[in-house]
């Protein structure tokens, strides 16, 4: 209801709908391990920048936080050498839930290794993020609000062609 109220026009339902592929991906820990190698897999040892848009911003973050059989890397390993970038785009990470199915429980709180930095961009319209950063729930983390337009805020290509994605890309502050 919350979602309807605050994104009139069929905001809930967008948000069931989105939200699926994430309720999969966090309920489903053997397609989760599948997924996260997949993504590994491309990370390749000159990958300095990672972005993640909607569900790929939570799988992203997961890069930072699970041991895969197949990986042999622990906890906090970078998932490649160079990646000093972290950008998320439309996350759904802000959400309670979402983070209690991650079972982030520590405070709460998205945490990324310290040479890692993390731009955070959201659209206020974006039914995905709440409308809201995450700079109340990963500290060091840097929040950009950007505006998508009318149609799909949450769409991923105005994302990327944002300013602050074009700008932490090239290695500048967002």
């Amino acid at each position: 209801m919350a979602y309807d109220h605050r994104f009139p026009g069929g905001g809930g339902r967008f948000f069931v709908q989105r939200m699926r592929e994430v309720r999969s991906y966090l309920t489903e820990p053997d397609l989760a391990v599948k997924v996260r190698a997949l993504v590994r897999d491309h990370v390749t040892p000159t990958t300095s920048v990672i972005i993640g848009h909607s569900l790929g911003s939570i799988i992203a973050n997961d890069l930072f936080r699970h041991k895969d059989d197949a990986t042999g890397r622990t906890p906090g390993d970078v998932p490649g050498p160079a990646v000093h970038t972290l950008i998320t785009c439309g996350s759904p990470l802000g959400i309670p839930s979402v983070r209690r199915l991650m079972k982030i429980e520590d405070n709460n709180h998205l945490c990324l290794p310290d040479h890692v930095r993390w731009l955070n961009v959201y659209d206020p319209d974006d039914v995905v993020t709440g409308g809201a950063g995450l700079c109340r729930v990963a500290p060091g983390l840097v929040d950009a609000a950007v505006r998508n337009g009318v149609g799909d805020p949450h769409s991923a290509v105005r994302y990327l062609r944002s300013e602050p994605v074009a700008r932490a890309v090239a290695g500048g502050r967002p």
